[in-house]
């Protein structure tokens, strides 16, 4: 089962029509020493795209049409349809913005197959709007290890691998049997600089064509899920 494959890029919302990088860096910084919480992070950070005078539509659009599609998606995709693997994102953003960000990438038929877990929005009648979280008491708004656990108590459980980028990742790091942190630019590599603190096993990847053959290595047996872990790399 892959799980979170996630187009919600917070980041590009927050640095272009918010209070920019070096704040929503620091914000970063903050949840991974564990100064604030990622949903108080979160909220804040889009808070400020609000308080700038930018919609919800506004934003859901800008992304729709800036959001490119990782390389090799596609055909990611379409091994893991053939084999019947379920592909699920499980995500810290919208659904309405992933939803639509989705059916520009894939097409619509595509986009309707895949199940999304994420927050929702909070419109309000001036106009002005907010998140709504998923788990609110939760410290992560969004606690993905609970789309991930129950698959643990099945007679037989699935090999979870799970696709994490940033912060928002966190709650799941601790719980898919293959962690895939993907590399990026600029060195906002907090989700990697958080598994390496706590001994979290992962595998950095750069896009879905270096993750395919590792995925599909596990799933037919060629490699065992101890055996890629320990190289670290896709």
């Amino acid at each position: 089962m892959i799980r979170n494959l996630d187009p919600k890029k917070p980041k590009d919302m927050t640095d272009n029509l918010g209070f920019g990088r070096e704040k929503r860096r620091q914000l970063n910084m903050d949840v991974l020493e564990e100064k604030m919480t990622f949903r108080d992070a979160f909220r804040e950070m889009l808070a400020s795209v609000v308080a700038k005078g930018h919609s919800f539509e506004e934003c859901k659009e800008i992304l729709r049409q800036n959001i490119k599609l990782d390389p090799g998606f596609r055909e990611f995709y379409a091994w893991c349809k053939a084999n019947d693997i379920p592909v699920i994102i499980v995500s810290s953003g919208m659904t309405p913005i992933i939803r639509a960000v989705l059916t520009n990438l894939v097409g619509e038929e595509s986009a309707n197959e895949i199940e999304i877990i994420s927050n929702d929005v909070d419109l309000k009648p001036d106009g002005t709007w907010g998140i709504h979280y998923r788990h609110p008491s939760s410290g992560f708004g969004h606690d993905k290890s609970q789309a991930i656990l129950p698959y643990r108590m099945l007679e037989n459980p699935p090999t979870l691998f799970f696709f994490g980028d940033g912060v928002s990742d966190m709650s799941a790091a601790k719980h898919a049997d293959v962690l895939f942190v993907k590399e990026k630019e600029y060195g906002e590599n907090d989700l990697a600089a958080y598994c390496d603190k706590l001994g979290i096993k992962h595998v950095l990847f750069k896009d879905f064509s270096n993750a395919l053959p590792v995925v599909k290595d596990v799933v037919q047996g060629k490699r065992t899920v101890q055996e890629v872990l320990s190289i670290g790399h896709a």
